[in-house]
C-alpha cells in the first residue's frame, strides 16, 4: 500500500491548520477592555477584611450589540438589597488612539423601567439613545498598562451635589478578573465630603 495518499491528506491537514491559525484575528485592545470590564463583580473580600468598605454588587454586561460602537450596563446595589440600586448608568468604550481609551457615562432617564435588567439584556433594544443623557465631564480615560488598563476622569471636571460636593473624582484600574475603583466627592475647597478615604473598592468577577 503506498504511503502517498495518506502523506498529502496530512500535509493538507496541516496546511488548513496553518491558514487558519494565520487568518484568525486577535481581539482588539478596545475588545479586552470591554471583556475585562463585562461580567458580575462583588467587593466581599474586601468588606470582609476592612469594615470601611461595604459588601457592594457590581454588574456591567454589553448591550446593543446590532448597533455600532461598543456599549455596557452598569448597574451598582448593596449586595444585600440588589433590588435597590444606587446607581445606573450606561457606559460607551471608544478607542482614542493606540494605548488610549475612553469611558463615557450616561444616566438613564427611566432608571427604575431597567433595574436588574443586566439578567436580560436584549431588553435594552427596546431602550433608545434619547432614552440616556451624557454626564458631561465625568467620561474615564484610560491608557493601556501592559496588559491592564488604568486612568482616571479629568481634575474637577465632573460636576457633582451629593453630600455638600462640587465635583467627583474615579481613579480606575481594570484587570483581567477584576476592577479597581475609587469614587471621591469634593467640595470647591477641595475637601473630601463622601467616598473611600484609604484607597479604591477592589470588585473581584465571579
Amino acid at each position: 500500500m503506498s504511503l502517498k495518499p495518506i502523506s498529502l491528506l496530512l500535509l493538507a491537514a496541516l496546511l488548513g491548520c496553518a491558514i487558519s491559525k494565520k487568518t484568525a484575528q486577535p481581539a482588539s485592545d478596545l475588545e479586552r477592555l470591554q471583556s475585562f470590564m463585562a461580567g458580575d463583580f462583588n467587593s466581599a473580600a474586601q468588606a470582609a477584611s476592612d469594615s470601611n468598605y461595604y459588601d457592594i454588587t457590581l454588574h456591567m454586561h454589553p448591550i446593543w450589540k446590532g448597533r455600532p460602537g461598543h456599549w455596557l450596563y452598569v448597574e451598582q446595589a448593596i449586595t444585600a438589597n440588589q433590588a435597590k440600586p444606587y446607581r445606573q448608568r450606561v457606559y460607551q468604550l471608544e478607542q482614542m488612539d493606540a494605548n488610549t481609551f475612553r469611558s463615557s457615562v450616561y444616566t438613564i432617564k427611566d432608571e427604575k423601567a431597567w433595574v436588574n435588567a443586566w439578567q436580560t439584556p436584549e431588553k435594552f433594544d427596546a431602550l433608545t439613545l434619547n432614552g440616556i443623557e451624557l454626564k458631561a465631564g465625568c467620561e474615564v480615560v484610560l491608557k493601556k498598562d501592559g496588559a491592564n488598563f488604568t486612568g482616571s476622569t479629568g481634575d474637577r471636571t465632573c460636576p457633582s451635589e451629593l453630600r455638600g460636593a462640587t465635583y467627583a473624582t474615579s481613579k480606575v484600574t481594570v484587570y483581567p478578573t477584576k476592577i479597581i475603583s475609587w469614587d471621591q466627592g469634593f467640595d470647591d475647597s477641595r475637601k473630601q465630603v463622601w467616598g473611600a478615604t484609604a484607597g479604591g473598592y477592589v470588585f473581584v468577577k465571579y
